[in-house]
Parts: C-alpha cells; structure tokens; sequence
C-alpha cells in the first residue's frame, strides 16, 4: 500500500499579516484544518481521492469565510453563481459545473454530473434541473447570504466595478477553495469551487469549473487546483500545462509549478496560486501572491496550514 497525501485551499490573494487580526486569523486556521481532518479520514480508513477531495470541499463550502457555497459572493443581480468541477486521475473522468444558483454543494453537484451523466460540464437552468433529477441539496436563498459579501457587492455596484477577489480591501479577502488528494491505491483527483467575482455580470464564468485551465487529475502526472484571477488561468490553461511540462519535457511537479506560476502567469498579469501533488505523494503550492490560504498532509506527518508568503 502506498502512503497518502492531501492539499487544499480557500483562495490566494492580497493576504497580509498586517491587516488580519489574530481572530480572524485563527479562524481561517481553524477552517483549514477541519478541512484537511475532513478529507484525511478517508484517505486514513482506505476511501478513494475522489471522496476525500470532494469531502474537503465541502467542508469549505459549508464556512462563510470563503467564496463558495454559503459564503459565495453576489452577482449584479443580487443572485450566487456558484461553479465547480471534480476529476479523477484513474481514466480522466471528470464533472463540473457553472453559474448554477441555490445548491448547497455545487462539488457534489459536480461529482453527479461526471458519475450520473454522459457529460462533462453543466451550466445554468439545465444544471439545476439535473441537480434536482439526482436529488441534490437546494437551499433557499438567505442561505447564501453574508453581511460581509452584501457589503461587498454594494461598494462594488456603486463603483459599477467587477471585484476580483484579490483586488478587495485585504481584510475582505476570501476566495475559491479546492482540493487534490492521494489516496492509498496510488490514484490521484482533484476537485475546485467558487461563487466567482462580485458583481460579475453576463454569466461570467472562470477557470474553476474548466477541466485543465482550473482543475485537472491524471495519475501519470499529478493533480491540481487553482485560485486566482480566473480569465488568466483560462487563456494559460494552467492545471493542463503543469501536466503537460512533465508529461513532454521529463519536469518534476516542482519546476513545472514554478515555470507555470512563477513566469508564464506573471508575464501576462495573472495573479494567484495552485496546489500540486503527484503520486509520489510531493506536495506543491505555488503562488505568485501576498499570499493562499493553504494547508497539507502525508501519512504519518502533521498537517501545514499557511496563510502568508513565510
């Protein structure tokens, strides 16, 4: 049996120690190491990656502190598009899905697409109507409502802005989480969910439900999760790349994280951050912000969490 790992995050950005107060610092910890506990029980009693990152996602989804499920931000119109997306490096079997409204926990959702439909990614009216066929959670929207996140959306409105998260005032930053996990028969899945950009128009969706530019999972190389301003993610196709540099050119998972979020993001303005893990159970993650909300752990080790740069 092989040994087990796992990696998750709740979004990169201006993060810095100067404007976080050390309540709502050991808040996010607090966040991040449920998480890591929620999705490391499986791993620990033999359940699948799969199971574990979906796990650990939700476990994020269900806390306000971040940018997805309950905590999602609102859109122009007032409403939550929430998007997500799941795969497994198996057979590169994946699900996703966009700009969908009132599900509890759109990675879930995520997973019904990829295991109980013959596609890949829904969106919209089509994705709810499924979301109801395989009895997903639906909640009623004050669920989804959080002081901080109005307030955000209104000095947004008022500035007729789209509010990336990592551009908001330091002490409103929070953002998209995911997962990648290792589990004991050596396979390898990853999973992403966000509620997207404050007052985002138009059905804007990013990179997270985009298999390859968000989320991407193949067992020849590793698995990954991204955060970041997701139009550059998308253009860079960045989870894919990363796969791509140490499928074609023989790069550890290292240097193709630093390759592609270190220079080629950089270069064409993108700001943000990933985490990386391949089967060898080497943990990677990368950001070319303040800082991620990030946390890991192997089999037989304590678990990190980290906010900042250090």
């Amino acid at each position: 049996m092989k040994k087990y790992a796992l990696a998750i995050h709740g979004g990169a950005g201006t993060i810095l120690r100067s404007s976080m107060t050390l309540e709502k610092e050991l808040s996010y910890k607090n966040a991040l190491q449920l998480a890591i506990e929620t999705g490391e029980l499986i791993l620990k009693n033999g359940g699948t990656a799969l199971d574990a990152v979906e796990a650990a996602v939700m476990s994020l989804e269900n806390n306000p502190l971040f940018n997805a499920g309950k905590g999602a931000v609102f859109t122009h119109d007032g409403t939550h598009e929430l998007d997500a997306s799941i795969m497994s490096g198996i057979d590169l079997s994946a699900g996703a899905v966009a700009g969908v409204r009132g599900i509890k926990n759109p990675v879930g959702l995520a997973r019904a697409v990829m295991e109980k439909s013959e596609h890949v990614l829904l969106s919209g009216a089509g994705a709810e109507a499924f979301a109801k066929k395989v009895n997903a959670e639906f909640m009623p929207d004050d669920y989804f409502f959080v002081q901080m996140r109005y307030e955000q959306w209104q000095q947004a409105k008022a500035s007729d802005s789209i509010v990336l998260d990592h551009t908001v005032n330091p002490e409103k930053k929070f953002g998209t989480v995911g997962a990648v996990a290792l589990d004991m028969n050596g396979n390898l899945a990853a999973a992403t969910s966000t509620g997207g950009m404050t007052n985002k128009k138009h059905g804007r969706v990013g990179d997270t439900p985009i298999i390859g530019s968000g989320t991407y999972a193949n067992n020849a190389t590793c698995a990954i999760s991204c955060t970041g301003h997701g139009e550059f993610f998308i253009r860079s196709v960045v989870a894919h790349d990363i796969s791509c540099l140490m499928a074609y050119k023989g790069l550890s998972l290292q240097e193709a994280c630093e390759v592609v979020v270190m220079d080629k993001l950089v270069k064409i303005g993108g700001e943000g951050g990933l985490i990386a893990l391949n089967t060898m159970g080497t943990i990677v993650l990368p950001f070319n912000s303040e800082g991620m909300y990030r946390a890991s752990v192997k089999q037989g080790e304590a678990s990190y969490i980290g906010i900042y740069k250090d």
